[in-house]
């Protein structure tokens, strides 16, 4: 994948750059969590672009462009870490024109709340957000979702896809057996065991890069969202989450969606999810 010179910025992520400054409008950042690719936010993008806003799908580094390339290719997409991946994310919105509005889910939840920590988003919205040292919760179905890779100690090298089962049972458990065969199909690739390990360790490694500046009077407005029968990042962890959020001086606010998994933000129910975090930018971000 080109990448422009001197710079981890891929020129795919510089003419949206270029596009979101051109535009005048106020900025929207999606970010992906393990196992996705910055497209499964096309939709969301579209109805953001439509209520106004400008919109940017940045990847991790290194991520191809489509699932066929990462699944043909997934060694690129091992040894990302959480602060690597935040540090790109990071890079991308400093040259941004206007403070933007960041929206992330699972890991790109996590990813969201260390962005809005270092102060660079106007409003940040964590869907089913991986959890941060501290948040202390680990629920049963949270540590069955993470065995494919933190199982096997080597894997923390490796890109890890995660078998229709697998994806299922961590994404997919609250959708019908068709279309869980679809979003497998359509949105899973191989993910990095890096943050998954770095996250089963957060609370025992004081120098993680699993944190999160909670108290940062610069951290704006935040709305954790969570599907209320999601199996990777189940309510307690997210409860937890907004526990330590809400010490912040500024908004802080969760939502539990009943009767939705992990997949909440590719599935069926898309647009239902996508209009509450709307709803909460509309609130704090101009268009």
């Amino acid at each position: 994948m080109a990448k422009s010179r001197g710079s981890m910025i891929t020129d795919h992520e510089g003419e949206q750059i270029k596009r979101a400054n051109e535009s005048g409008r106020s900025p929207v950042v999606f970010v992906h969590g393990l196992w996705l690719l910055p497209g499964s936010w096309d939709r969301w993008r579209a109805l953001f672009e439509e209520a106004g806003y400008t919109t940017l799908a940045p990847g991790w580094p290194d991520d191809p462009n489509t699932v066929e390339e990462a699944n043909r290719h997934p060694d690129v997409m091992a040894h990302k870490s959480v602060g690597q991946i935040a540090d790109h994310y990071h890079d991308v919105i400093t040259k941004l024109s206007m403070k933007p509005a960041v929206i992330g889910h699972s890991f790109g939840g996590l990813l969201t709340q260390i962005l809005a920590g270092r102060g660079l988003s106007s409003a940040s919205v964590a869907l089913d957000p991986a959890p941060f040292r501290g948040v202390l919760p680990l629920p049963l179905s949270a540590l069955k979702s993470a065995a494919p890779v933190i199982g096997n100690p080597a894997n923390h090298d490796r890109a890890i896809p995660l078998t229709y089962e697998q994806f299922r049972y961590a994404f997919a458990n609250a959708v019908s057996e068709e279309e869980a065969r679809e979003l497998h199909a359509t949105y899973a690739v191989p993910g990095s065991g890096v943050p998954l390990f770095q996250a089963a360790a957060a609370n025992l490694n004081p120098w993680t890069e699993d944190k999160v500046k909670t108290k940062n009077p610069d951290r704006g407005p935040l709305l954790i969202i969570d599907g209320e029968l999601d199996h990777t990042v189940p309510w307690a962890i997210a409860k937890a989450s907004y526990k330590k959020q809400k010490r912040n001086v500024g908004v802080t606010e969760i939502v539990k969606v009943p009767g939705r998994g992990h997949s909440l933000t590719i599935d069926h129910g898309w647009q239902e999810v996508a209009e509450i975090a709307l709803n909460f930018v509309q609130r704090f971000a101009k268009r």
